[in-house]
């Protein structure tokens, strides 16, 4: 479910739907007009918690701002809560428990770093952001005991003091803040591994679209430095509607157990 024209968001339900179809997953994107209000939205989220042919939900953010997020993430069922935003599923990340589901791009980014080697045992991880979408999420994972995980975990925000000092510490950088090519050279301990989560629109005259595509990296300067980054696009992004299709899956297997 998409409210709005967001063009990132067009852009993901779009991959979204994409991959659905090219692995058999049947999907339908619902589009309810922008001026939607918040009770309208739950009673739409509502039926589809109620209809047995749904094994997952997805609601696109960003909403709205007339529209609480979070309150609209409570509202879609836990059991089909595909996108692992709700309460329940969050709480069952924090206490390691692996019934729920798991958010799409913090899930990503664990496979990610597991796939490319990068065991995060003993390892300073500097998540900068802390969104319920990803640096809350993230560094509960990276903090699990687990294998591939067992970090040691900082957080940083817009309030952190002396930013550049902390992120140099950093052996893993998990850079989540939606500002584009914030993080430098400067910023950066040679040989970490970046992880670049941000997708921003810059304006490139150059370009047919008129714009170009940036992490949260200032990747022609911070590539040299690091041991491994992902770029943007093509890093990050793909691994979250990976992660996505294996959540439907599992709901699906969920609702059809016994």
């Amino acid at each position: 479910m998409r409210v709005g024209d967001d063009p990132a968001s067009v852009s993901y339900v779009t991959k979204k739907e994409k991959t659905s179809a090219e692995i058999g997953i049947s999907s339908h994107i619902i589009l309810p007009p922008v001026t939607i209000t918040q009770t309208e939205l739950f009673a739409l989220i509502d039926r589809l918690n109620l209809d047995p042919a749904i094994d997952g939900i997805l609601v696109q953010s960003p909403l709205p701002k007339h529209i609480n997020e979070v309150a609209v993430f409570r509202r879609v069922s836990p059991e089909k809560d595909v996108d692992g935003f709700h309460t329940l599923n969050l709480g069952k990340v924090a206490q390691e428990d692996d019934t729920g589901f798991v958010s799409c791009t913090p899930a990503g980014i664990m496979e990610l770093l597991a796939r490319s080697g990068v065991d995060l045992k003993g390892k300073h991880v500097v998540v900068l952001g802390r969104s319920l979408i990803v640096g809350k999420p993230v560094a509960l994972l990276a903090l699990q005991k687990k294998a591939g995980a067992n970090g040691t975990v900082t957080i940083c925000h817009s309030q952190t003091r002396d930013l550049p000092a902390i992120t140099r510490l950093a052996d893993v950088l998990i850079a989540a803040i939606g500002r584009p090519e914030f993080v430098t050279a400067d910023m950066v301990k040679p040989g970490a591994v970046i992880i670049d989560v941000g997708i921003n629109r810059v304006p490139d005259p150059s370009k047919k679209s008129g714009y170009r595509l940036v992490g949260d990296v200032h990747f022609p300067t911070v590539s040299s430095l690091c041991a491994k980054i992902t770029p943007v696009p093509g890093g990050v992004g793909p691994m979250t509607v990976a992660m996505l299709m294996s959540n439907t899956i599992k709901a699906h297997h969920l609702a059809n157990a016994g």
